[in-house]
């Protein structure tokens, strides 16, 4: 089911912000309860790696989802600083095209679900899990092999290292300066 991947390349080449929904993309949206009510959520050690690989190589990162105290010490863990907490991702995702200026073309946005087609229609590169929905997979520019929360986020990340020429750079410099 991918898309034109010259296409999909054409278009990584010019992204310089990644927003990133949660649910479905860096969790498998399984919610796993325990007997007193806590809910917890798996996150993918690999989405970690991809999310630092790209911030070390220049690109801002950011996390549009709803309330979530699990999710924010996850990005917290990984380094994410734009966290927002919000139902209405339109309205935070033009804030951020001000708050960075940049434009549509420079974001890419990462949803699987119907809540994140309002962004994924405005950004220059809309990418889906392959186990999004079927109307999100349909406008995505890009569907990664990964499910949601099994590392889409890490084959995402070499996807855009790759075709914008810094990932020989980013895995030189780790293999022999560490992090």
């Amino acid at each position: 089911m991918q898309k034109d991947l010259s296409l999909a390349a054409e278009k990584a080449k010019k992204i310089k912000l990644i927003i990133l929904d949660v649910h479905g993309v860096l969790t498998t949206n399984d919610v796993i309860y325990d007997a007193q009510g806590g809910r917890y959520r798996v996150f993918n050690h690999e989405d970690g790696f991809g999310a630092n690989a790209l911030m070390a190589s220049g690109i801002e990162m950011a996390v549009i989802t709803r309330k979530s105290k699990a999710t924010e010490n996850r990005m917290n863990d990984i380094g994410i600083k734009r966290f927002y907490q919000t139902k209405e991702k339109v309205g935070k995702y033009m804030e951020l095209l001000e708050e960075l200026n940049i434009t549509d073309e420079e974001v890419c946005f990462v949803g699987d679900e119907i809540i994140d087609m309002g962004v994924m229609k405005r950004v220059g590169f809309a990418v889906a899990p392959s186990d999004g929905k079927p109307d999100v997979l349909e406008i995505a520019d890009f569907i990664t092999e990964k499910a949601g929360g099994k590392g889409v986020v890490r084959e995402l990340g070499e996807f855009i290292l790759r075709t914008q020429g810094k990932w020989d750079k980013f895995c030189d410099k780790i293999m022999n300066k560490g992090w």
